[in-house]
């Protein structure tokens, strides 16, 4: 199943990298948000949303994109299982378990903590969806569970099967191929000179966009709990580039660290972001990454850092099951 065609600038492929499968991840449009731009102080044509939450698998998310590559390096490599690692409510595992859905291989999926008391949000979806479910216990920073993925991994190859790890929120050189192809195609429908802001977590979408744009000047991220991104952006970019056969993107890593909580924690900053965009535009969000990039994006626009001299698109990730567990339900009850 190869990428259909039509982007702008169609990402090069090195030869030893196989053709991205078709997961319905491409070809999203970009819709103009005017009456959350004026709400904003900003005139029409100031604001954009490009809608990655409509990606077509699973309930949608930025996670598709990369999964058409790690997918498709899966199967080249002869794999019968793909082993990932996330939060609880992990939007990626998800989307993982979709894909191997698919793809007819297993998935294996390491999560944060101890189980819940009983499913709900993406927890539902996970088991619905087929998702073989190891739960961490304690410990939930992310280098816990990157290193028990590549344990999971390296037992599920003692047992027999044949393995692929990918890592948290499938950011790495391969996966990040994604949000090239994403960048080709903001390159044909956004203005020239918009500057994209996406929320950072694990960090393959803001450095796969860069890649693809080749200049870290079209991105800002914001963290949304993560430590080391500074570090890790440029070096990840970098490697994304080369595997796409792009050019060493130029510019200094921009990313928005304003909004300190701790990954997940509810804010009111994230919650009026929330009901801006149901209230002015009929658009929900998350409250865990795109909420909290859109409550960074409206604290620049009202400190006029951001808005005044070039366009803004905001990535809508996806992650809407979120909402629909108990920690953020109450949060709306006030």
């Amino acid at each position: 199943m190869a990428a259909p065609s039509g982007d702008a600038r169609p990402a090069s492929r090195p030869a030893a990298l196989p053709a991205p499968l078709d997961l319905g991840g491409r070809g999203t449009p970009l819709q103009a948000a005017d009456r959350l731009a004026g709400a904003l102080g900003l005139p029409a044509g100031a604001l954009w949303v490009k809608r990655d939450d409509l990606t077509g698998l699973a309930g949608g998310g930025n996670k598709v994109r990369k999964l058409e590559w790690l997918g498709a390096d899966a199967l080249a490599g002869g794999c019968d299982t793909i082993v990932t690692g996330g939060a609880g409510q992990s939007n990626h595992v998800r989307l993982t378990a979709a894909a191997c859905a698919r793809l007819g291989l297993r998935c294996v999926a390491v999560l944060a903590g101890p189980p819940p008391p009983r499913p709900e949000g993406n927890l539902v979806l996970d088991r619905l969806l087929g998702a073989e479910l190891r739960w961490l216990g304690s410990g939930d920073a992310a280098s816990d569970l990157e290193g028990a993925v590549e344990e999971e991994a390296a037992a599920q190859r003692a047992a027999g099967a044949r393995p692929y790890a990918v890592p948290l929120g499938g950011s790495s050189p391969v996966g990040a191929l994604g949000y090239v192809t994403c960048a080709d195609e903001l390159a044909a429908q956004a203005p020239s000179d918009a500057l994209v802001v996406c929320a950072d977590g694990s960090g393959g979408t803001h450095a796969g966009l860069v890649a693809g744009f080749g200049d870290h000047g079209r991105v800002l991220g914001v963290n949304v709990g993560f430590a080391d991104l500074v570090p890790r952006l440029p070096e990840l970019a970098v490697a994304t580039a080369a595997r796409a056969g792009r050019p060493v993107p130029g510019g200094a890593v921009q990313l928005d660290d304003g909004q300190p909580e701790p990954y997940g924690q509810p804010t009111d900053a994230t919650l009026e972001a929330l009901e801006l965009a149901a209230r002015r535009e009929g658009l929900l969000l998350d409250p865990v990454y795109t909420g909290r990039a859109l409550a960074a994006l409206v604290a620049g626009v009202r400190a006029g850092r951001l808005g005044r001299d070039r366009p803004l698109v905001l990535l809508h990730t996806g992650g809407l099951p979120a909402l629909f567990t108990a920690r953020y339900g109450d949060w709306f009850v006030r």
